[in-house]
């Protein structure tokens, strides 16, 4: 370990350590003075400049299919000619897990829900038109871009160019050049660790208390902060116990493990939920109109403000999945490794964006069918209690073998949480080390440390009380300089694929 700590780059290490610590007393023993000045900062950033995040969004969809279908997409991401390590199923379930975190189960019961009472809904339509659309919408292609875009960016610079460097500085050096190891690549690391603690606060502030209100529920325990607190540090545990004795052997078996448990889910509630016919038809048509009115969706400012429906949704969404562009693209170029970038993008999308829309269609539309043929009021419950969590363990109440359910969505969301941050605590760690040689792994009591430093945020956000308002501020805060450092990135990628392919010419090699 003394060895160990000389190749440490304690900036990058300390300096989130102490301001996310400062920001953990803050939110703990003033919380409605923290969440009143949270409140006022997203509204600066996601209201006054809410069109940056939309720019930037359909922008990288269009350069994601660009890449794809021009001539870097023949590119391997290792050396030429070399095979993949990993099954397509096996990649493509590490992806999946690692990229979305167990709040996909709570977003795909309930987000229609928050839709459905939000005016937009009724401007355009009805709830049947469009409740279902807009989760397919921000669940899928655009957030998959970010994704995918920068894990063949950083694909490129591990395995073609075999930087050392595991860092989103490194990822801009074409660009940058000698400034990368000066104030202005140091900068882009710290902004890049923030949006990461970031993306974790809200992802772990979001969906932990639906496994407590599961773990109530079963258990007839009262759900408490402090019970939510106890699973986050039991699966804090859990992963890096796993982490430690597995490694990325580990996170393949774990993520097969959790691709079955979840399409197991989504089966049951398919042909059991009694709502079939109405999962698959409104799927169908709504997956219809969000490819029809895509570019109206993506450009949508509401310039009057006659319902914030963009301010409230889609630019947090953008954000959100920003600052988790810190963490998983990362590990999904790691393990794209023998794959060409064509094929990484396209087995992305078929992969990632094929699961993430099965199941907002059947977990959604199976809520909303029992909504709609009036079976029970789930709105009229939302509206009375704003309890979001209680909702979705009604939701699943309405199931056959509901215990039984409970127990497979509490499993389910362990597996995806598992998978996820380990994926997270492998990255932030190694923006620890000022270099990483011949792909060598990060020391398994640094892992600790971020470990711990990852979940020291979100437990004081739990007890704060945040609102969900507030949980999507902090990553639209975060997001908002983490999106020019993309775009550095994106540009310094064609930069250096393009002076790739001429060496590749000069040399008489073929692709």
């Amino acid at each position: 370990m003394n060895t160990e700590t000389k190749k440490i780059d304690w900036m990058i290490t300390l300096v989130p350590l102490a301001i996310v610590a400062g920001l953990a007393v803050v939110f703990f023993f003033i919380p409605e003075e923290s969440n009143a000045v949270l409140s006022q900062v997203r509204y600066f950033f996601g209201d006054t400049f809410g069109t940056y995040y939309l720019v930037i969004g359909l922008g990288i969809l269009i350069l994601s299919v660009f890449i794809a279908f021009s001539k870097y997409g023949n590119i391997v991401l290792g050396d030429p000619g070399e095979k993949p390590k990993y099954s397509f199923f096996s990649w493509g379930s590490m992806m999946f897990t690692c990229g979305l975190a167990a709040d996909i189960l709570f977003y795909s019961f309930s987000e229609w829900v928050m839709y459905a009472t939000n005016p937009h809904i009724a401007e355009m339509g009805s709830i049947q038109e469009w409740s279902g659309v807009f989760p397919l919408f921000h669940w899928s292609f655009i957030p998959w871009a970010f994704y995918l875009v920068l894990a063949v960016a950083f694909g490129f610079m591990l395995h073609v160019r075999k930087r050392n460097r595991q860092k989103y500085s490194e990822a801009c050096r074409p660009l940058l050049g000698k400034h990368t190891d000066g104030v202005p690549g140091r900068i882009i690391d710290l902004l890049a660790v923030f949006a990461l603690l970031a993306g974790t606060a809200t992802t772990f502030s979001v969906a932990t208390p639906l496994m407590a209100s599961i773990v109530g529920e079963l258990f007839h325990i009262e759900i408490s902060r402090t019970l939510i607190t106890i699973i986050i540090l039991l699966l804090t545990c859990f992963v890096y116990t796993y982490s430690l004795l597995h490694g990325f052997k580990g996170i393949s078996i774990l993520a097969k493990a959790c691709i079955y448990l979840f399409f197991g889910l989504l089966l049951f509630v398919l042909l059991f939920g009694g709502e079939t016919r109405y999962i698959i038809e409104t799927g169908f048509e709504s997956l219809g109109r969000m490819v029809q009115n895509f570019i109206g969706l993506a450009t949508f400012t509401d310039p009057q403000r006659t319902s914030n429906f963009p301010q409230d949704w889609t630019i947090y969404y953008w954000a959100y999945w920003m600052v988790w562009c810190v963490a998983a693209p990362f590990f999904i170029g790691s393990i794209s490794r023998g794959r060409t970038i064509r094929q990484t993008i396209l087995g992305g999308y078929v992969f990632g964006v094929g699961s993430t829309l099965v199941s907002f269609i059947v977990l959604g539309n199976y809520s909303m069918g029992l909504q709609v043929n009036k079976v029970t009021d789930f709105i009229a419950q939302y509206n009375a209690d704003g309890d979001l969590y209680g909702l979705i363990i009604s939701m699943i109440k309405m199931l056959p073998c509901a215990s039984f359910i409970m127990v497979l969505v509490l499993v389910t969301m362990v597996a995806f949480y598992a998978t996820s941050f380990d994926s997270i605590a492998l990255t932030a760690s190694c923006y620890s080390y000022h270099k990483l040689e011949g792909g060598a792994q990060p020391h398994k009591m640094v892992q600790l440390m971020w470990c711990i430093l990852l979940i020291i945020l979100p437990i004081a956000l739990v007890f704060s009380e945040s609102s969900m308002n507030n949980l999507q501020s902090v990553s639209i805060v975060a997001a908002f300089p983490i999106g020019a450092v993309i775009v550095m990135i994106a540009i310094s990628f064609i930069k250096d694929a393009k002076l790739y392919l001429t060496e590749l010419k000069e040399k008489n090699i073929e692709l």
